[in-house]
C-alpha cells in the first residue's frame, strides 16, 4: 500500500507538510458550502404546514393568513394540512415524525408547546427534542361565549351556576386545551361545578352552544365573533388580566373574579433536525410575513394581535408558559392523563 493510499500515513504527509490545517479548513468549507446551497435551493417543493385543530379552529384561521403571505416570499405554495384529535396530540405527532428538511411545520397553540407536558404522563413526541420553535405568531384574551338566552354578564353567569350545580356545560377544543384550564380556573374562583365537554376541535363545540347542547364556551374571538355578529351566539367577557385593547368594550373576567388570567398564543415550529439555514430563513420568512401591515391588520379584524419574536425568545416564552399553567393544574386539581 502506498504511503499516500494509507489513511494514516496520509494523515502524517500532511502534518510534515503543515497542510493539516489548510486540509481541514477546506473540509469544513465544504460541509458549509453543501448546507448553503441547499439553504439557498430551499424550498424546492410545496410546504406542509399542519395544523393541530380541525378546520376551523383559531390555528387554521392563522395557518392560512400568514402562510398565504410567506407562501408569496418562498416562492412555494403551502399547503394547510389541519389533523385534529387528542388535544393536538394527533397532528403533532405526525409532524415530528416528518423529514427535518424545513418541508413541515407545525402550527400550533400553547396546548401543545405548554399543557400537554404539564397535564399528560407520557407523549408520543418530546415536546422539546422533537421541534424548533421558530416564532410566536399571535396572542389574543380567550373571550367567554355563551347562547343567546344565557345570562349577559358574569357575575350573572356564576350566580346562576351556583343555582343549579351540574347542570351546566362549557366545551373545550379537547383536554388540556387553553378551553380547558380556562373553565377550571373559572370554577375554582367562582366556586362553581360548570360540567367540561372535550371536543376534537373548537369549531364542534361552537356549534354546540349554538344549537343549545352546552352553555358555555371560553375561546379565541377568531373563532366566536363571526357568530356573536349575527346574534348566534353572545360574547360576555374576555379572559386577561385587564380589558384587551382590540376589544375594549368587553368586561375582563377578572373584573369579577379577581385573579383570573388566561391568555391565548400560537407558535410556529420547524421539525427538529432541520439544517440551520434552512431554520434562520424559515424565521425571516415568518417573521417578515407576521409584522406585515396587511397581515396584521387581519389578524386584528379577527381580534388576535400579532407578535414574532427569535427563536430563542421564543423557546423561553414556552417554558414560563410550562411553570404558570403547572400552577393552575395544581390549584384547580386538574387530573394529569396517561
Amino acid at each position: 500500500m502506498s504511503e499516500i493510499a494509507n489513511p494514516r500515513h496520509l494523515v502524517q504527509v500532511l502534518r510534515r507538510t503543515g497542510r493539516l490545517a489548510a486540509w481541514s479548513v477546506l473540509s469544513v468549507s465544504a460541509a458549509g458550502a453543501i448546507t448553503s446551497s441547499t439553504a439557498q435551493t430551499f424550498p424546492n417543493r410545496p410546504i406542509r404546514l399542519i395544523v393541530s385543530q380541525a378546520a376551523g379552529s383559531s390555528n387554521d384561521i392563522l395557518a392560512r393568513i400568514v402562510g398565504a403571505k410567506m407562501a408569496e416570499s418562498l416562492g412555494q405554495s403551502i399547503v394547510i394540512d389541519t389533523r385534529p384529535g387528542a388535544s393536538g396530540v394527533i397532528g403533532t405527532e405526525l409532524a415530528s415524525k416528518a423529514p427535518p428538511d424545513g418541508h413541515t411545520l407545525l402550527l400550533s397553540s400553547q396546548t401543545v408547546f405548554a399543557t400537554l407536558p404539564v397535564i399528560k404522563r407520557r407523549l408520543p413526541f418530546d415536546p422539546d427534542k422533537s421541534f424548533i420553535p421558530l416564532t410566536q405568531i399571535a396572542w389574543v384574551s380567550s373571550v367567554v361565549a355563551v347562547h343567546p338566552l344565557a345570562p349577559s354578564t358574569i357575575a350573572e353567569l356564576v350566580q346562576l351556576a351556583k343555582s343549579q350545580p351540574g347542570r351546566f356545560n362549557y366545551g373545550s377544543a379537547g383536554t388540556g386545551s387553553p378551553a380547558h384550564i380556562g373553565g377550571e380556573l373559572f370554577n375554582l374562583l367562582a366556586a362553581t361545578r360548570i360540567t367540561h365537554v372535550p371536543y376534537k376541535g373548537t369549531a364542534l363545540a361552537v356549534t354546540d352552544l349554538i344549537s343549545g347542547q352546552i352553555q358555555m364556551v371560553i375561546t379565541s374571538p377568531l373563532v366566536v365573533l363571526p357568530h356573536a355578529n349575527i346574534g348566534r351566539i353572545k360574547v360576555v367577557a374576555t379572559t386577561g388580566a385587564k380589558r384587551d385593547p382590540l376589544l375594549p368594550h368587553l368586561p375582563a373576567i377578572a373584573e369579577t373574579l379577581p385573579g383570573y388570567d388566561l391568555t391565548q398564543w400560537w407558535g410556529l415550529a420547524a421539525i427538529a433536525g432541520t439544517p440551520r439555514p434552512i431554520v434562520e430563513r424559515l424565521h425571516a420568512v415568518a417573521a417578515s410575513a407576521i409584522n406585515n401591515v396587511e397581515i396584521k391588520e387581519k389578524l386584528s379584524q379577527q381580534g388576535a394581535t400579532a407578535i414574532s419574536n427569535s427563536p430563542a425568545e421564543f423557546a423561553a416564552l414556552i417554558l414560563r408558559e410550562r411553570a404558570r399553567i403547572a400552577d393552575v393544574v395544581k390549584r384547580a386539581g386538574i387530573a394529569l392523563e396517561d
